[in-house]
């Protein structure tokens, strides 16, 4: 049963990651790319994007840690 459950961990990880991957592009990548990475609203934006993107990430990596053997 431990396989079943670690492929469901994994795939739950997987899905964080690619979460936290989508929020750091659309946060940070895309408006640099487009030249609309200015200071004020637009960094707060972007700081606070980046932020949920590592936030998602580290909660993947915190859900693989729920693997067993």
């Amino acid at each position: 049963m431990h396989t079943i459950r670690n492929a469901r961990i994994t795939l739950l990880a997987n899905l964080l990651n690619n979460a936290a991957l989508a929020f750091i592009v659309a946060g940070f990548i895309a408006p640099a790319a487009g030249g609309q990475l200015h200071a004020g609203w637009q960094a707060v934006a972007t700081f606070a994007w980046v932020c949920l993107g590592l936030a998602l990430h580290f909660i993947g990596r915190a859900v693989l840690g729920r693997l067993r053997q």
